[in-house]
Order: C-alpha cells, then sequence, then structure tokens
C-alpha cells in the first residue's frame, strides 16, 4: 500500500512538472517574440497607391500587417524578422512603382501606374 501511494506522489509531481513547464515555455516564447515594425516614407498619393503599395507588401514573406496614410504617405508595416528585412520590404515598395524612402520606384513599374499615381512624384 506504501509503494501505492508513494507511486501516485511521483505520478502526480510529474503532471505538474511538466504542466508547469509546458506554461513557462508558452510564456518564454511570446517574450522572445520576432515582431518589429517599421514606417517607410513612400511617394503615394492616392487610395489607388495605398492598395498597390499595401497588396505588394503583404505578398512579402513574413509580413504580419500593413497600413499606409496617404495624408503623410507613410507606411507602417509590421513583420516577423526572422522571415524577412526592411530592406526586402522597401524593395517590394520600389517594384511596385514608388519610393521606399531612399529606394527608388523601379522605372518599369512607375511607368505602368495610372497618371493620377504618378503626380507624386
Amino acid at each position: 500500500m506504501k509503494t501505492l501511494k508513494i507511486t501516485t506522489i511521483y505520478f502526480f509531481s510529474l503532471v505538474l512538472f511538466v504542466s508547469f513547464s509546458a506554461n513557462v515555455k508558452a510564456q518564454t516564447k511570446n517574450k522572445t517574440s520576432n515582431i518589429e515594425s517599421i514606417k517607410i516614407k513612400t511617394s503615394a498619393v492616392c487610395d489607388e497607391c495605398k492598395a498597390t503599395i499595401e497588396k505588394a507588401v503583404s505578398h512579402e514573406m513574413g509580413i504580419k500587417k500593413s497600413n499606409l496614410d496617404v495624408k503623410t504617405k507613410i507606411c507602417t508595416v509590421q513583420f516577423d524578422n526572422t522571415k524577412t528585412t526592411p530592406e526586402k520590404i522597401r524593395l517590394a515598395i520600389s517594384n511596385s512603382g514608388y519610393d521606399a524612402d531612399n529606394v527608388k520606384a523601379n522605372k518599369t513599374a512607375y511607368d505602368k501606374l495610372s497618371p493620377c499615381c504618378k503626380t507624386g512624384k
């Protein structure tokens, strides 16, 4: 009978330890998040520009969220820094035909933009 009690206590202790360890690991993972946010100045001028840029950014791997404020021409992007970089995000914007900070718009893509979207330059 004494062996059964010791085995039962041991089993429940093990279950508690495993549960506690899993909880600590989950909390640690949340604290070491790889999500970053950047603000990129663009040459956008209208809602069509906004849609084009946000679509281009969304196709980049690791993007969590993006929002372009047309008034300020600032695109705020949340991304996983283990899957992409600010340079790749700027390149995606450039390849859609718009300036992205110091990265100039891709000329071929810029030439394909609607006339209203070209007035920002």
